[in-house]
């Protein structure tokens, strides 16, 4: 049967001479595998086909799908949306690429969550077209809702009585713990703003350190670590640091 569900391109690998398969996280599915023929044909058809399947982009696509099968087909495609800046900023490139890495290791079965999709896919919107506080602010805010989205909310909140953020418990203690998976002080006074926002243009009104990003993004990377099994180690968080440095 055919399906119509947006899609995030997540990987795309060459498959023969002329086609690629691809990963896409689904708004209907999950993360799928996909076949898709003759994109990298030289013919005047094919000629710039293979870019609807660089990582981060948004797609509406008409799919066929049998879950028994680990690669089905897509029958149709095209822009869900067309970006103006990630694929050319490498600033904004690099952020989409830290999101799209940490979906590829956060997720680990075909499930479909669609609260999950419409937030990485806002994700991006505002990414594209937001300031350089906001863009740097994104990173921070991705990881921190991604947990939330995928089960560990972080419990509790910064205060006097609970200064100290549990990476290992998710919640606001008293006192440090005897683990070494914690912040405090700055850094989980910093992790109680960003769990305050709704809306991303709130972004724009948090002004953070080069330094304190650094340490916050590291945080959060063990903070989902500890909760998701074989979660890895993200290559973009190297090149991410260095964008904004």
């Amino acid at each position: 049967m055919t399906h119509k569900t947006k899609g995030i391109v997540l990987r795309t690998v060459k498959y023969g001479e002329t086609s690629v398969i691809t990963t896409v996280y689904t708004e209907l599915f999950g993360i799928q595998s996909y076949i898709v023929k003759g994109v990298r044909q030289s013919t005047k058809k094919s000629s710039g086909k293979a870019i609807y399947f660089q990582p981060a982009a948004l797609l509406d696509m008409i799919v066929y799908h049998n879950e028994f099968k680990n690669l089905n087909f897509i029958k149709e495609y095209q822009w869900g949306y067309l970006y103006e800046n990630i694929l050319f900023d490498v600033v904004k490139n690099t952020v989409a690429m830290y999101v799209v890495e940490m979906l590829q290791h956060s997720l680990k079965q075909p499930e479909a969550n669609p609260e999950l999709f419409y937030m990485v896919e806002d994700t991006l919107k505002q990414l594209d077209k937001g300031s350089v506080t906001l863009t740097a602010n994104i990173p921070l805010y991705f990881s921190l809702h991604l947990a939330g989205e995928l089960g560990f909310r972080i419990q509790g909140e910064f205060s006097s009585a609970t200064p100290v953020f549990d990476l290992q418990e998710g919640q606001f203690v008293e006192d440090k713990p005897l683990h070494p998976y914690y912040v405090e002080k700055l850094l989980a006074s910093a992790t109680s703003q960003l769990l305050s926002i709704n809306f991303y243009n709130d972004l724009e009104n948090l002004h953070f350190s080069r330094g304190t990003r650094q340490d916050l993004i590291k945080a959060y990377q063990n903070y989902i670590a500890l909760h998701v099994n074989d979660f890895g180690e993200i290559k973009s968080l190297p090149i991410l640091q260095e964008i904004f440095s």
